[in-house]
């Protein structure tokens, strides 16, 4: 006897999920490579352009429509300002002051904004158990970042690197949101998607031009690599899956990827950057899952 319909739609969800906490873990060390070389804006308007016409013949291979009405290329005009031109350059700038695992752990908290915007402009609920779960996150945090600047060489700007990743998760928590209003759901996911893609990546070449000038390009394989896989597996492969999370689960649930994303993340920090782990790290990392996971358990948190 087959599983019913809500029950296969939940464990596709839940492997979608998964999949996503562990290609996300591993595009943080890959960004690090990224800003080595080329201007950090550029790095973004190669990923993302490549991204671009990968989702579009995505969506042709799907024979879903390549046209979006005139509601729909106007919020993907937005999401795509937010969730890859904005939220992405200061993602790569953040990570010249940040290791690549503690910027991920930042992007745990991103289920707060998640949540509190999905309230405001989705009315969605969330519960005291969520708060109280994100108050002990926020804590884990912060002895995070006491344990990077202990820990930071000399003339690292920790401070400025987490006020970089901030700004980096206000804008993706936006991104979210705008894909779980009612004109998003109308539109499809694919042909969405390759117009934030667009509008997005004409945002970051607008960018890198007046603040960089010329494109440039590292001709390495090992950064060409890095783009394709990027662009294809973190973002073509990735994204389509986690708007269908936004779309059922609603922002603030679908946020709580980045429970398992920063332990992904950490764990390759260790491997190949040297991230040191202190108690004051362990206690840190070990506070902040245990809050978000204290979030996650409550029954209304954000959609």
């Amino acid at each position: 006897m087959s599983a019913p319909p809500a029950a296969r739609s939940q464990a596709r969800n839940l492997a979608g999920f998964v999949l996503i906490a562990l290609i996300w873990g591993s595009t943080w060390l890959v960004i690090k490579d990224q800003i080595s070389v080329v201007p950090a804006p550029w790095s973004v308007t190669w990923r993302f352009s490549l991204a671009a016409v990968a989702m579009f013949a995505l969506a042709a291979v799907r024979r879903e429509p390549l046209l979006l009405p005139g509601d729909g290329l106007r919020l993907a005009a937005l999401f795509g300002l937010f969730q890859f031109n904005l939220n992405f350059q200061f993602v790569y700038a953040s990570e010249h002051y940040l290791t690549s695992g503690l910027v991920a752990v930042f992007f745990a908290l991103m289920l707060v904004p998640n949540a509190v915007m999905a309230r405001v402009f989705l009315g969605a609920h969330f519960g005291l158990r969520f708060v109280a779960g994100s108050l002990v996150a926020l804590a884990g945090i912060a002895l995070l970042l006491l344990h990077e600047y202990r820990d930071a060489p000399a003339g690292m700007d920790v401070a400025k690197g987490a006020a970089l990743v901030l700004c980096a998760v206000m804008c993706a928590s936006l991104g979210n949101v705008l894909q779980g209003t009612a004109t998003a759901r109308r539109q499809p996911v694919i042909t969405l998607l390759a117009w934030g893609l667009t509008f997005g990546a004409l945002g970051d070449a607008a960018y890198a031009l007046v603040m960089h000038g010329a494109p440039v390009l590292d001709p390495r394989p090992q950064y060409l690599w890095g783009i394709a896989y990027l662009g294809i597996i973190g973002t073509v492969a990735t994204f389509p899956i986690y708007t269908a999370l936004i779309r059922d689960w609603g922002p603030g649930k679908a946020a709580y990827n980045g429970v398992a994303v920063p332990v992904v993340a950490m764990l390759l920090s260790t491997l190949f950057e040297g991230f040191h782990w202190t108690g004051l790290a362990v206690s840190g990392a070990l506070l902040a899952m245990t809050g978000l996971l204290i979030a996650l358990s409550g029954r209304k948190t954000g959609g």
